[in-house]
């Protein structure tokens, strides 16, 4: 049990639309994300002391630029003492967190800003990028020689989930359609037109038994999140979000090797995320669950509370989890519909966490949202990341 609890909060979001800007670079994506969360927070920049950015995946040369602290030097800040980059793929954004909540509560830090930015939609060719994702994470020696690629993966998961549970295409492809409705009320959203379950099962075939229409889209975007101890933010914040919980769950790196595939690590995470937070999934009233293919954010959805296994399909083709349901789920679309940004994809739902949080949703705001859980994994699911956040602490 760590002793974090309480002692931090998010105090700035920052966001750029995410799409495909051919004509965008990607220090743009960082920079506007940067300065749009400075401002949010209300704050001087030159309080910052502390830039933490995570992995561009689409260019070595910029990820170079972020390590060698090109955000620093962009933004104009005076006081920074360390820039250092924190990557740990699609969970990035739980462990840049957790990292920045140890720094500030030991007085290495006062003010972190973390930030993201990627152009895997422009800014390698489209097979370029289908090779450098579809692979990134995968064991070289035992599994790419044999074709193993990210929606075979999905696949695999999906295959045996229903296999255990009885759920069927049509409660799979009910995610997808939960998190459009909630990009249509998304001005950063990639993917805004309508979506109907008929029309993800009729999509051109992926990996069995997924199709098109089930996987995530690469693209460019960038957000970005400021972190200070929870007795500044009172001071500066109108509503700060505090870090309540956390759990976290490393079970395998070759899928192979991940002993069970319809569940992984997330149960054991959330209850040591819950237990520390002091709550229960029912005290819980925005669940913003990772989704680059819609079982995964099924099964994270029910192992960790939130319906009993095999039933939460049930749930989303019901509306359950759409604007205006019982449990608003993953509520900015997911990268099923905002768009996948490489490690922002996470980065994106932290931010999107803290903005219902601070009632700071527009359209989608979920009212009255005073505790809400996220989740992050990275690779090949290889981890299980579940964070807590609220606005008071319990």
């Amino acid at each position: 049990m760590s002793k974090l609890k309480g002692k931090v909060a998010i105090i700035g979001i920052g966001e750029v639309p995410t799409g495909r800007f051919p004509e965008t670079a990607a220090i743009y994506h960082a920079i506007a994300s940067a300065r749009l969360a400075i401002r949010d927070a209300g704050i001087q920049k030159d309080e910052i002391d502390y830039v933490m950015p995570t992995a561009a995946l689409f260019s070595p040369q910029f990820n170079t630029e972020l390590v060698t602290c090109r955000v620093a030097e962009e933004l104009g800040l005076k006081n920074v003492k360390k820039n250092c980059q924190v990557f740990a793929g699609g969970s990035s954004s739980t462990c840049a967190l957790e990292i920045a909540a140890s720094l500030i509560h030991s007085g290495a830090a006062n003010m972190i800003l973390f930030v993201h930015a990627d152009r895997l939609g422009t800014g390698v060719s489209a097979q370029g990028g289908i090779d450098l994702f579809s692979t990134a994470g995968i064991s070289a020696e035992w599994e790419v020689p044999f074709g193993q690629h990210y929606s075979a993966i999905a696949a695999m998961s999906t295959m045996r989930y229903k296999y255990e549970t009885g759920c069927t295409d049509e409660h799979i492809s009910a995610v997808c359609v939960s998190n459009r409705k909630w990009a249509q009320l998304n001005p950063n959203a990639m993917f805004k037109k309508d979506l109907a379950i008929e029309e993800v099962m009729a999509s051109k075939s992926l990996s069995t038994p997924l199709r098109v229409k089930h996987s995530n889209v690469l693209a460019d975007g960038g957000a970005a999140f400021i972190v200070t101890s929870a007795e500044r933010a009172r001071a500066i914040c109108e509503r700060p979000v505090y870090l309540l919980g956390e759990g976290g769950v490393v079970t395998h790196f070759v899928f192979s090797q991940e002993p069970d595939v319809s569940r992984f690590g997330w149960a054991k995470a959330g209850r040591m995320a819950f237990e520390e937070a002091g709550l229960t999934p029912k005290d819980v009233d925005v669940a913003e669950i990772y989704d680059s293919y819609p079982i995964y954010q099924l099964i994270g959805f029910e192992e960790l509370g939130f319906a009993e296994r095999g039933q939460g399909g049930e749930m989303f083709l019901k509306g359950d989890t759409w604007p205006g349901g019982k449990i608003p789920t993953t509520t900015n679309g997911g990268m099923l519909s905002q768009g996948h940004t490489g490690a922002g994809g996470a980065v994106a739902l932290m931010v999107e966490t803290a903005r219902q949080l601070m009632g700071k949703a527009g359209e989608r705001q979920v009212q009255g949202a005073r505790f809400a859980v996220e989740t992050a994994v990275g690779g090949t699911y290889m981890d299980a990341q579940v964070t807590i956040l609220g606005t008071e602490i319990p």
